[in-house]
C-alpha cells in the first residue's frame, strides 16, 4: 500500500514537472520573451535554470524565424543568444541552424520594422506607405501609430484597408479606444477591427454586472511613460465584458450610481464617459444599491480602488480589477482582487470559475 501510495506521488510530481515545460512553451509568444523570463526567473538570485525550465525554452525557441530574432534580439543583462546557451535548444532543419548561427555572432540581417525604417532618415509619408503595401506592420504598431501616420499625411484608403485586414486575435478593446482618441477620423474602422477581435469568444454565462469607476483620479495616465488613461482600460474591459457575457448590465460610479445605456463598442465608451460627473469615489454606496436593486452572477468592479468608503461584500462572485499599478497580484476573500493591470484579466475570470 506504502508503494502505491509512493508511485502515485512520484506520477503526479512527474506530471507537474512536464507542465511547467509544456506550459512555458505554450504562453511565450514573443522572442523577447525568451530573456524577459530568465530575467523573471533570476530576479532574486542567480539560480540554475530547472531541467523543465530548459525544455519549455528549448521548445519555444523554434517558434521564432530570423526577422522576429533580429526584431527582439536587443541589449540587457540577458541576450537570446545566453538563452540558446542555457537550453540547449535544437535547430529545426539546416536553415534554422544557420539563422541561429547568425543570432550567436551577432550578424541577424538588419529587421524591417517601422522603428528602423523611420530612424534611417527615409520620407516618412513613403516609409510608412511602403510598410502598409508590404503588410510590415503589426496590429499594436498600427495602432499606435495613427497619429503619426496622419501627421505625415498617409494615404487614407490605404490606412483603411490595412485597419480592415489587421490580425487582431491578441488585442483587447482599451488599445482601440486609445488610438480612437489620437485618430477620430479612423474611428468608424477601429470600432469594426474591435468588435471583430472579441467576436466568437466564449461567453461568461448568466447575469453580469459591470461597474465602472469614473471618478476624477481615474483621468490619470496608465503608467509614467503610457499616453493611455486610466479610463482606456477601464471602457475598453466593459466594452469587452458587454459583448462576451451572457447578459450584461453597465454602471458607472463616483458620487452616484447609474446604470449606463445599453450600446456597444464606441457607444458605450461614450456613454460610461458621459453619465456622470467625475468626483468622488463612493464604491461602497454604489454596491449597496446593486446588491439591494439588482439580481447577477458575478459583480466586476474596474477601479483604481481609492473608495471612499466602506465596501460591503457581493451578493454574488465579486471581482475587483485594478487598473492602476499600485500593486501586483491576486487576493481571495469576498472580493477577488485583480490587482496590477493585465491583458488576461478575463480570461483568468473565467479559468477561476470553470475550475
Amino acid at each position: 500500500m506504502r508503494h502505491c501510495c509512493s508511485s502515485a506521488r512520484w506520477r503526479g510530481t512527474r506530471r507537474t514537472a512536464v507542465l511547467v515545460a509544456e506550459t512555458l512553451a505554450r504562453v511565450i509568444q514573443r522572442a523577447d520573451e525568451l530573456a524577459e523570463f530568465v530575467a523573471i526567473y533570476w530576479k532574486d538570485g542567480r539560480v540554475p535554470l530547472s531541467g523543465q525550465v530548459k525544455k519549455g525554452l528549448a521548445a519555444a525557441f523554434p517558434k521564432f524565424d530570423e526577422y522576429q530574432l533580429a526584431k527582439y534580439d536587443r541589449g540587457g543583462p540577458i541576450k537570446l543568444r545566453d538563452v540558446l546557451f542555457l537550453c540547449h535548444a535544437k535547430p529545426r532543419d539546416a536553415a534554422q541552424a544557420g539563422v541561429w548561427k547568425k543570432l550567436i555572432w551577432g550578424r541577424l540581417a538588419t529587421p524591417d520594422t517601422w522603428e528602423v525604417a523611420l530612424s534611417s532618415g527615409a520620407d516618412k509619408r513613403e516609409a510608412w506607405q511602403r510598410l502598409l503595401l508590404e503588410n510590415k506592420l503589426g496590429a499594436l504598431a498600427l495602432l499606435r501609430n495613427l497619429r503619426n501616420m496622419k501627421e505625415a499625411g498617409v494615404d487614407e484608403d490605404l490606412v483603411q484597408s490595412a485597419l480592415r485586414s489587421m490580425k487582431t486575435q491578441r488585442v483587447l478593446p482599451f488599445r482601440f479606444l486609445a488610438a480612437a482618441r489620437y485618430a477620430p477620423r479612423w474611428e468608424e474602422a477601429l470600432e469594426q477591427a474591435m468588435l471583430a477581435c472579441v467576436a466568437g469568444q466564449e461567453k461568461l454565462p448568466g447575469k453580469t454586472l459591470v461597474l465602472v469607476d469614473v471618478s476624477g483620479s481615474m483621468i490619470a495616465p496608465l503608467s509614467r511613460r503610457s499616453e493611455m488613461q486610466r479610463t482606456d482600460a477601464a471602457y475598453g474591459l466593459a466594452v469587452l465584458l458587454r459583448e462576451i457575457g451572457e447578459k450584461v448590465s453597465v454602471f458607472s460610479f463616483s458620487d452616484d450610481l447609474v446604470e449606463v445605456p445599453a450600446r456597444r463598442g464606441f457607444a458605450l465608451r461614450d456613454a460610461i464617459d458621459a453619465s456622470q460627473h467625475h468626483n468622488g469615489t463612493y464604491l461602497g454606496k454604489a454596491v449597496e444599491g446593486l446588491n439591494r436593486d439588482e439580481a447577477y452572477d458575478r459583480l466586476i468592479v474596474i477601479t483604481d480602488e481609492q473608495a471612499h468608503d466602506a465596501v460591503p461584500a457581493p451578493k454574488g462572485r465579486g471581482y475587483v480589477i485594478n487598473v492602476a499599478s499600485y500593486k501586483n497580484g491576486v487576493g481571495y476573500g469576498k472580493w477577488t482582487h485583480i490587482d496590477g493591470w493585465s491583458e488576461s484579466v478575463v480570461e483568468y475570470i473565467r479559468a477561476l470559475e470553470t475550475s
